[in-house]
């Protein structure tokens, strides 16, 4: 069998191909060759991917994979790839499968039993963390924040206690009203407000929260999209807030709140001693006192 029907005979593969999310010089030359060898490109809008196709000069054909298809299409695609096909899978800007459908086309090929690959390039949460200034050894990503009310408010809430770097996108037209409910569910905080990452009016401001919302509400308005990079709320302050609301319940509640759940009288006043930063001799002492 020659080396050219081994090819024809091998079988097919999905390929995550990271794509710049702004300056074209970000692609990465293997995300370059991959498409050029591809049977088929699956873009979330083939219209802003054709100009990159033509920049580059890739001729592969493209379909459209997107937010109102991703399930149908999914399939269609798995089975493409059945029949020996490449795929190689890009999103409007930046890494497939962040905050867009390709994780579905991912957990779908996974589950149909097709190879996956994932070609690295520009991710712009990534871009912003390291832009900011910000400790970046521990963050969470949030993406942007529900539509739905009810979720929105769980996420903030969740969000209160967070120590690690929190990472958000927002589009401009809602940036002021999200920056006025992230004040209000996390106190005013420092951040780096991050917008037109590689392009050439690129900008990572280093503000706080009240001082951004601030800003954007008098002197300048919102453009282009935005990164927001929130500082973590520190260990220290969430132990303190735990144990002043652990003061409002006397300890005799608090001991048996965990002699409830089956713990004998020496977990319990460990875990007593541990929520509100004392001693176990302390817990012991105060309950003989009371």
């Amino acid at each position: 069998m020659t080396e050219m029907q081994q090819q024809r005979n091998a079988p097919g593969k999905l390929i995550l191909a990271a794509t710049p999310i702004g300056n074209l010089e970000d692609i990465t030359f293997r995300v370059v060759r991959a498409m050029k060898e591809a049977d088929l490109i699956a873009a979330e809008d083939t219209r802003n991917s054709i100009r990159l196709l033509n920049h580059f000069d890739i001729h592969t054909p493209l379909t459209s994979y997107h937010e109102y298809n991703k399930i149908d299409k999914a399939y269609e695609l798995i089975g493409q790839i059945r029949q020996g096909k490449t795929v190689v899978l890009v999103t409007d800007a930046g890494t497939p499968g962040i905050s867009d459908p390709g994780e579905d086309l991912v957990r779908i090929a996974y589950e149909e039993g097709v190879e996956v690959t994932s070609l690295p390039g520009a991710c712009a949460c990534i871009t912003a963390l390291t832009l900011s200034g910000l400790p970046t050894r521990r963050f969470c990503f949030e993406a942007f924040l529900p539509h739905n009310k009810k979720e929105r408010q769980a996420v903030l809430e969740e969000l209160k206690n967070e120590t690690r770097t929190i990472i958000l996108y927002e589009a401009p037209h809602h940036l002021c009203g999200t920056l006025e409910e992230l004040l209000g569910a996390l106190g005013d905080r420092r951040i780096t407000l991050c917008r037109e990452l590689t392009k050439i009016y690129e900008e990572a401001w280093q503000t706080t929260l009240e001082e951004a919302l601030r800003t954007y509400k008098s002197e300048r308005s919102p453009r282009g999209e935005y990164v927001i990079v929130i500082e973590g709320r520190s260990r220290e302050k969430v132990q303190e807030q735990k144990a002043l609301e652990w003061e409002e319940m006397n300890l005799e509640e608090h001991m048996q709140l965990y002699l409830d759940r089956g713990m004998d009288r020496k977990a319990a006043m460990k875990c007593v001693a541990k929520d509100r930063g004392i001693t176990k001799r302390d817990v012991y002492q105060r309950l003989l006192g009371q």
